[in-house]
C-alpha cells in the first residue's frame, strides 16, 4: 500500500491526488471540527482563530507546518508530488478540509494507531479497545478515534508512518515481518460551501457534506502446516482467516441475493471488518479490490483461491443513492467577488485612494461631495479681515452653480435613462409576446411528448410486470431445479448406500451359505455314514434269519432239536459274524453299557402316553429316574441325563422301541438344554413267522406245541440285538441263550 523506495504505492498517490485538486480551496485550521458523532461542524474564523492559539498555546506533540516540515528520511523516497495528477471538475465555490486517522483489528479487536498513550515506565498500560456505532445517517464510524487534520501530502503521510510503527507485526516461517491484523487507514474529506458574497464558509450544518475514502491493508490468509505457527500466532492467524472468511460469506449471500432475487440476511456483524464497512456493501460507497500474487510455484493454490474470490466479487454489484445538491447559490461567486476587490483595488489607485483593497466603503453622498471644490478656512481672526468672507461667499457660488449644473445634468440623465427604460420596457413586452407564443408553441410540443411519455411509461410498467412474473416464474423454476438436484443427489446417495449395502449382504450372506453348505455336507455325510451302518447292520440281520430259516427248514421234522449243553456253549461259542467297518467321518463313541451307565445318575424317563406296553422279556430299567409324560423345565433342572421312549410301527409291521438318550445342562439364560447323544433299538421279530405267544395258554400243552413253544423261544432269545448308531464297536453284541430243559 505505501509502495517501494522511488516508486510511491496507492496511499501516496491517493494524496497527491486530493491535496493537487483541491490546494487553493483549502479552508484554514480549525474552520471544520469534528464531532465525537461521525458528524462535522463549521466555525467562523474568530473561533477558528481562538482555537489554533489555543492548541499553539498546548505543549503537546503536534504536526509541523509545512513551511519548516523536514520529510522523515524513512518515507521521503516514497512521496513523489506530481503537480499533473488531479481532478479538474472541483467545485470552486467551496473549501475543503482533509482529516485522516489509523485503527488496526487485531484478534477481532479495534485499536487506535493513533493514540497517544500516557508513557508509564514502571507498568505500561495496554492499549484499549475501541467499539464501533451507528450514527444518524446509519453510517458506521469508530467511537474515540483520533481524527488529525492535515494540509498537504507529507503531513499525511507522516501521520500514516506515525501509526505505522504501532502495527503488530511477527516473524513466522514465511514472512519475516508479516502482519497480524487489519490495518485501515481512513481520509475523511470536509467540504461546505461559501457564502452569497464568497468570502466567508457559509455557516450552515445541513449543507456540509462529510466524504470517507478507507484504505484497507488486509492480513493474507495463513496455513499453519507452512507458517509453523503456534501459540499467539497461531491464535493470530484463526482470527485472520475467520474474518476472511467472514468477508467472503458476506459476498457470495450478496451474490446470491442479487443473481436468484432472494433476501437473505448478510452476517456482517460476524466479524468487526465487514461490520466496520456494512455501508459500503449496502451502498454508500464504491469497494475496490486490489488482488495481490506471488509467482511463487509453493504458493500456487492461495493464489488460486485468491483469484477465485476476486472473480466472483465482480459479479457483486449493489444500488447506489443518488447524491444531494449542496446549496442554491450562484456559481462562480468566489472568483468574482475576487475580480470585484481587484478592479475596485485598480481604480483607487489611479484616483489616489489606498490600494490592495484596504478601503472603507464610502456612502453615495460622500462620493458626491468629494466632486465639490474644498471649502477655504472659514477662521476669522481679525476684525478688520475682509477677505475670507468673499473667498467663503465665492468658493459657495461655484459650489452652488456646480450643484445646479449636476442637477441639470442628473435631470437629463434621468430622461435619458427614462426614455430607455421605456424603450427597454417596450422591447421587453415585444420579446415577452414572442417569447409567449414561442412557449405556448413548446407547451403544446411538450404537452404531446408528455403523452407519448405516459404511453411509454405504461408500456415500461407492463413490460416491468412481464419481466418481474418472468423472473419469479425463473426464480421458482430455478428453486425447483435446485430441490430437483438435490432430490437426485440423495436419491444417488441413496442407491449407492443401498447398492453397498446388497454387496455386504451378498457377500454376507454367501458366507453363511458357504458355512451352511460345509454344515450340512458334514450332517450328511454324518447321516449317509450312519445310514449305511444302519443298513449294513440290518442286511447283517437278515443274514442272520435267513441262516436260521435255512437251518430250520434243513433240520429234520420228526427228530428234536437237540439243546447243546453248557459246557459246549462254553468250549465251543458261536462265531460272530464281521460287522462291516464304520463311516470314516464318524467320531468314535466310548463304550457304556445301558444299565450300569444309569447306575449312579439321575435321569428324566420320558414316556408320552401314545407308548404301547410290549411283552419283551427285556425291558428298559432306569432307577432314580423321574417317570414323566410330558418333558418340563422344573423336571429337566433336577436331572442330568435324559430318555425319551419313542415307538414307530417298523417295514416287517412290527412295533419297534427307540430310547433316545442325551445329556442336561443349564444356558446361559438361566433355562434347561438338551443335547442327544446316542439311540438304543429295541424290536421284536418271529424268525419262523409265527406268532408269538409270552406265555402258554393251557397248563399242559400237546408235544407239539411244546416244541414250538421252545422252538419260538429258543429263536427269539438266542440272540439279542443292541443297535447304536455309529458305534465303531459293529452293529451290536450277540447272546446265546440257553435252552430251557422240559420237565420229565
Amino acid at each position: 500500500m505505501t509502495g517501494s523506495p522511488g516508486d510511491g504505492g496507492l496511499l501516496p498517490r491517493c494524496l497527491d491526488m486530493i491535496f493537487n485538486s483541491i490546494g487553493p480551496f483549502q479552508a484554514k485550521r480549525f474552520v471544520f471540527k469534528l464531532d465525537d458523532k461521525n458528524g462535522v461542524d463549521v466555525q467562523c474564523e474568530v473561533d477558528a482563530l481562538l482555537e489554533r492559539q489555543k492548541r499553539d498555546a498546548v505543549p503537546v506533540p503536534k504536526t509541523p507546518s509545512a513551511s519548516r516540515r523536514q520529510i522523515d528520511p524513512e518515507f521521503a523516497d516514497m512521496i513523489n508530488v506530481q503537480d499533473h495528477c488531479k481532478v479538474e471538475e472541483v467545485d470552486e465555490d467551496n473549501v475543503y478540509s482533509v482529516f485522516v486517522s489509523y485503527i488496526e483489528i487485531y484478534n477481532n479487536y479495534i485499536y487506535d494507531l493513533l493514540e497517544e498513550a500516557p508513557f508509564e515506565p514502571i507498568k505500561p498500560k495496554p492499549p484499549q479497545s475501541k467499539i464501533l456505532r451507528e450514527d444518524q445517517n446509519h453510517n458506521m464510524y469508530v467511537m474515540g478515534c483520533t481524527e488529525v487534520e492535515v494540509k498537504s501530502t507529507e503531513e499525511a503521510f507522516e501521520v500514516f508512518w506515525r501509526g505505522q510503527k504501532k502495527r503488530r507485526i511477527a516473524n513466522t516461517q514465511l514472512n519475516r515481518e508479516s502482519s497480524r491484523s487489519h490495518s485501515v487507514f481512513i481520509i475523511k474529506l470536509a467540504q461546505a460551501p461559501l457564502d452569497a458574497d464568497g468570502d466567508n464558509v457559509l455557516q450552515e450544518k445541513e449543507q456540509i457534506t462529510l466524504s470517507q475514502l478507507s484504505l484497507v491493508d488486509l492480513a493474507g490468509s495463513e496455513r499453519t502446516n507452512r507458517t509453523k505457527a503456534e501459540g499467539n500466532r497461531l491464535r493470530e492467524a484463526g482470527n485472520i482467516n475467520q474474518s476472511l472468511m467472514t468477508l467472503r460469506t458476506c459476498i457470495e449471500v450478496l451474490r446470491e441475493n442479487q443473481m436468484y432475487g432472494t433476501n437473505k440476511m448478510v452476517p456482517y456483524r460476524d466479524s468487526k471488518l465487514t461490520h466496520l464497512f456494512k455501508n459500503y456493501f449496502d451502498g454508500e460507497g464504491k469497494v475496490r479490490m486490489i488482488v495481490c500474487v506471488n509467482p511463487k510455484a509453493e504458493d500456487y493454490e492461495e493464489s488460486l483461491q485468491v483469484m477465485r474470490f476476486a472473480e466472483m466479487t465482480q459479479e457483486v454489484e449493489v444500488a447506489r443513492p443518488v447524491d444531494r445538491p449542496l446549496c442554491g447559490l450562484t456559481p462562480g461567486r468566489r472568483y468574482r467577488n475576487q475580480a470585484f476587490r481587484e478592479e475596485l483595488s485598480r481604480k483607487l489607485e489611479l484616483r489616489g485612494g489606498p490600494i490592495n483593497g484596504e478601503t472603507e466603503e464610502q456612502s453615495a453622498s460622500e462620493i458626491f461631495l468629494q466632486n465639490f471644490p474644498p471649502l477655504p478656512s472659514c477662521e476669522l481672526l481679525d476684525v478688520n479681515d475682509d477677505q475670507t468672507l468673499p473667498k467663503l461667499i465665492e468658493v459657495l457660488e461655484k459650489r452652488h452653480k456646480l450643484r445646479q449644473t449636476l442637477s441639470e445634468e442628473f435631470a437629463k440623465n434621468m430622461l435619458a435613462f427614462k426614455t430607455v427604460l421605456q424603450e427597454f420596457d417596450s422591447s421587453v413586452a415585444s420579446k415577452e409576446n414572442y417569447i409567449q407564443g414561442k412557449l405556448s408553441e413548446k407547451e403544446k410540443t411538450i404537452a404531446g411528448q408528455k403523452m407519448e411519455l405516459e404511453r411509454l411509461e405504461k408500456k415500461i410498467k407492463t413490460l416491468e410486470y412481464k419481466i418481474e412474473i418472468l423472473e419469479k416464474t425463473t426464480t421458482i423454476y430455478e428453486e425447483d431445479k435446485r430441490n430437483l438436484q438435490q432430490e437426485l443427489e440423495s436419491k444417488s446417495q441413496k442407491l449407492q448406500r443401498q447398492a453397498s449395502d446388497k454387496r455386504r449382504l451378498e457377500a454376507r450372506l454367501q458366507g453363511m451359505v458357504a458355512e451352511t453348505t460345509m454344515k450340512w455336507e458334514k450332517e450328511c455325510e454324518r447321516r449317509v455314514a450312519a445310514k449305511q451302518l444302519e443298513m449294513q447292520n440290518k442286511l447283517w440281520v437278515k443274514d442272520e434269519k435267513l441262516k436260521q430259516l435255512k437251518a430250520i427248514v434243513t433240520e429234520p421234522k420228526k427228530e428234536k432239536p437237540e439243546r447243546p449243553s453248557r459246557e459246549r456253549d462254553r468250549e465251543k461259542p458261536v462265531q460272530r459274524s464281521v460287522s462291516p467297518s464304520p463311516a470314516p467321518n464318524v467320531p468314535p463313541v466310548r463304550l457304556r453299557h445301558r444299565r450300569s451307565r444309569s447306575a449312579g445318575e439321575r435321569w428324566v424317563d420320558h414316556k408320552p402316553p401314545s407308548n404301547l406296553p410290549t411283552e419283551t422279556v427285556m425291558q428298559p430299567h432306569v432307577p432314580h429316574a423321574i417317570t414323566v409324560a410330558a418333558a418340563s423345565e422344573k423336571a429337566l433342572a433336577k436331572c442330568d441325563k435324559y430318555m425319551l421312549t419313542h415307538q414307530e410301527l417298523a417295514s416287517d409291521g412290527e412295533i419297534e422301541t427307540k430310547l433316545i438318550k442325551g445329556d442336561v445342562f443349564k444356558t446361559r439364560g438361566g433355562g434347561q438344554a438338551v443335547q442327544f447323544t446316542e439311540i438304543e433299538t429295541l424290536k421284536q421279530e418271529s424268525p419262523t413267522g409265527r406268532k408269538r405267544r409270552s406265555s402258554p395258554s393251557h397248563p399242559d400243552p400237546p408235544e407239539d406245541a411244546m416244541d414250538s413253544e421252545w422252538t419260538d423261544v429258543e429263536t427269539r432269545c438266542s440272540v439279542a440285538v443292541e443297535m447304536r448308531a455309529g458305534s465303531a464297536l459293529g452293529p451290536g453284541y450277540q447272546h446265546h441263550a440257553q435252552p430251557k430243559r422240559r420237565k420229565p
